[in-house]
């Protein structure tokens, strides 16, 4: 009986140990977390004794440029994905990102080639096809839809935030600030991403730019209807008079209202916009998933005739799916 006590009692000791440890390490980290979220990339980069043209150029490595010497069928597709890249907040330029895409396709499709010669598949033009959409899909599809994942996310930040900057940006004005004490506001106590694109503009107009200037290349980064609307009431503003703190105070109940019937289309279009996702990932998902598991299910058939006609008619049937699909669960607000 004594043992058993005993045992019971150094159960508990170690339970409560490890939970009391595990306390402290939690409260650190959420410490920290809320630390780093509080202060902005911007701010974390000044604090680093950086100058502002070399925060600026962090800040804009990889933004989006123009592609004029791309063919017009390419530029479309580049352009969306620098769009992709800029906005996912990664600390990599999209001249990067593409060597990285394009080194782990190539990696992949050499693996493949030896994994072919390794077995006893002949190499055949239905070996080589599937050796090139493995290779794309595994390094340019995944990492595309990740980044897209994580850009798409940063957006909605971007949406959520942007009522909040204005409610800041207007209490300000009242206050007495001019517009350039209202942004340098805006840039210290804002969280990412906004915090760090408002000091983006703050940092242009120290170097000479308009304010509404800065302010349209910030919207356009974003392709957020809400920035617009805001760069358009200064512009009004500056040119008719009035008093700007009611004008934002007003654009800043539209955008809420906005952004509430967004919410509720969201809500009634989830179930449309889940299967346009599950329908976009999961047949690659699939493809991937089975031939790194079983890659004889595919390299066995791969020398028929039928698999190059039926492979590129499935190709074909997906893309004309994906385009469907995205138009289908696109809905303009």
């Amino acid at each position: 009986m004594t043992d058993t006590i005993v045992r019971i009692a150094l159960l508990l000791a170690i339970f409560a140990s490890i939970f009391v440890a595990s306390q402290f390490v939690l409260n650190y980290a959420w410490k920290r977390n809320v630390h780093v979220r509080a202060v902005n990339k911007r701010l974390t980069f000044i604090n680093k004794g950086l100058g502002r043209d070399q925060v600026v150029a962090l800040l804009r490595k990889n933004q989006p440029r123009e592609m004029k010497n791309v063919p017009a069928l390419l530029r479309g597709p580049a352009m969306s994905l620098q769009r992709t890249i800029a906005g996912s907040g990664i600390s990599l330029s999209a001249a990067q990102v593409y060597f990285f895409m394009g080194l782990a396709s190539l990696s992949v499709f050499v693996l493949i080639l030896l994994l072919i010669a390794a077995t006893d598949v002949s190499a055949s033009a239905g070996t080589l096809l599937l050796s090139i959409v493995m290779a794309g899909c595994i390094g340019i599809l995944l990492p595309t839809m990740v980044l897209s994942m994580m850009a798409s996310k940063r957006r909605k930040r971007v949406e959520q935030q942007f009522p909040i900057a204005l409610d800041v940006f207007v209490r300000a004005l009242k206050a007495g600030h001019p517009i350039a004490s209202a942004l340098s506001i805006l840039t210290r106590e804002m969280e990412d991403p906004i915090g760090s694109e408002f000091g983006l503009v703050s940092d242009e107009i120290s170097y000479g730019a308009e304010l509404t200037e800065a302010l349209s290349e910030m919207a356009e980064r974003w392709d957020l209807d809400d920035i617009r609307m805001f760069v358009v009431s200064l512009t009004v503003q500056n040119e008719t008079g009035g008093n700007l703190a009611e004008i934002l105070q007003n654009l800043s109940t539209v955008i809420r209202a906005r952004a509430s019937l967004f919410m509720k289309v969201r809500a009634l279009s989830s179930e449309g916009r889940m299967t346009g996702w599950l329908l976009t990932a999961l047949p690659v998902l699939a493809f991937v998933g089975m031939f790194l598991t079983n890659p004889e299910f595919y390299l066995s058939v791969a020398e028929e005739r039928s698999f190059m006609i039926g492979f590129v008619a499935l190709m074909v049937m997906y893309f004309c799916g994906f385009v469907m699909i995205r138009k289908m669960i696109d809905i303009k607000v």
